[in-house]
């Protein structure tokens, strides 16, 4: 895909958009347990940037971005949005909310009405929040909004119906851009989309978020693709974030076993870099998250498993400025003057 390369922001010095502290959503699953969908997460959103989920499917990467959005109640935890608990707003304060704050969701298909009609759909939001004056103003902004998207004025008078899933996807991108938000929740918004198009899509969200400095969470399965549009990536497995940090850096130095077998399994075009390249094989199931194993939840599939790691969960800790990573091969082992936990089997995982 030809898909440009971003700029790596400087993070620390900018403003925080959204902050998720110990976030925690469980969903009933029988009358005494309870499904884990997202367990103890956190991290910072700043202002211009795009922070990426990824992880396999279930591992709670829609889960956290709807909960983040107010679309799940919290179990327990915080997500402040410019300081602002979400669940805890007032009515008043959530119709403000919605309006800095949209969403592209996976599938255009089902996300939009077919038997509507293209100009209704994006004027809704105007005419919600009452951002224009009179009717010839509310059709010029519609027109501009479809042209940004790289569609023509005329097809605001057709049916969803008449578009091609690409051309769908960015009525539902006017869509979101329809009230001037400020954050863009975009869940998985090419996966539903053929190959050929989903470069365009991604080149369209890179070219809008640089001109209207927007913020936004990337999820995605294509470890690809999240490089490309991230600022910084975060990694979850079984409801947990298990390694953060910029985007350039994890697919050059991943530090979590996980992540290095998520990466080894990224296909190359060139047949003889991809024949040199190790693939890690993971072995066992996923654990179920209504009952997921004490100590770290990867351990049974993980190769460099230690005794500790079946027994105590791993804190998400940074272990150089900027990359912070949930795994037992990066602790200090208490009395050993600072020394690494089993220092030859992290020497071993660092060579691979």
């Amino acid at each position: 895909m030809n898909v440009p390369q971003r700029e790596v922001l400087h993070l620390p010095s900018q403003k925080k958009i959204l902050e998720v502290k110990n976030l925690k959503k469980y969903f009933p699953a029988t009358q005494k347990q309870q499904l884990k969908a997202v367990d103890n997460v956190s991290f910072d959103i700043y202002e211009g940037e795009t922070l990426g989920i990824v992880g396999e499917s279930g591992c709670g990467k829609t889960t956290c971005g709807k909960t983040c959005l107010g679309m799940y109640p919290v179990t327990d935890g915080e997500v402040l949005f410019h300081g602002k608990n979400i669940h805890t707003m007032s009515k008043k304060e959530r119709f403000a909310f919605t309006k800095r704050v949209q969403m592209i969701f996976q599938d255009p298909y089902a996300s939009l009405d077919p038997h509507q009609k293209v100009y209704d759909i994006i004027a809704e939001g105007i005419q919600i929040h009452g951002m224009a004056k009179n009717k010839t103003e509310e059709k010029k902004m519609v027109a501009e909004l479809l042209e940004m998207v790289g569609l023509n004025a005329e097809h605001a008078a057709r049916n969803v119906h008449e578009f091609s899933g690409g051309q769908r996807q960015r009525i539902g991108i006017a869509r979101a851009l329809s009230v001037n938000p400020e954050f863009l929740f975009c869940d998985e918004p090419i996966s539903a989309l053929d190959v050929s198009i989903q470069a365009q899509i991604i080149n369209l969200l890179m070219k809008l978020q640089k001109e209207k400095n927007l913020t936004m969470l990337f999820i995605a399965h294509d470890l690809s693709i999240v490089k490309h549009i991230s600022d910084r990536i975060g990694v979850m497995y079984l409801g947990k974030m298990v390694e953060l940090t910029e985007s350039s850096k994890l697919y050059v130095e991943p530090k979590h076993p996980y992540t290095r077998a998520l990466l080894s399994a990224v296909p190359i075009a060139d047949p003889e870099a991809s024949a040199q390249k190790e693939r890690i094989m993971l072995k066992g199931d996923v654990p179920s998250p209504v009952n997921p194993p004490v100590g770290c939840r990867f351990a049974g599939r993980c190769e460099n498993c230690m005794e500790i790691c079946r027994k105590e969960e791993p804190q998400m800790i940074e272990i150089v400025p900027g990359h912070y990573v949930a795994c037992h091969l990066y602790d200090e082992i208490p009395g050993s003057k600072g020394q690494k936990a089993d220092a030859s089997l992290l020497a071993r995982v660092q060579s691979m």
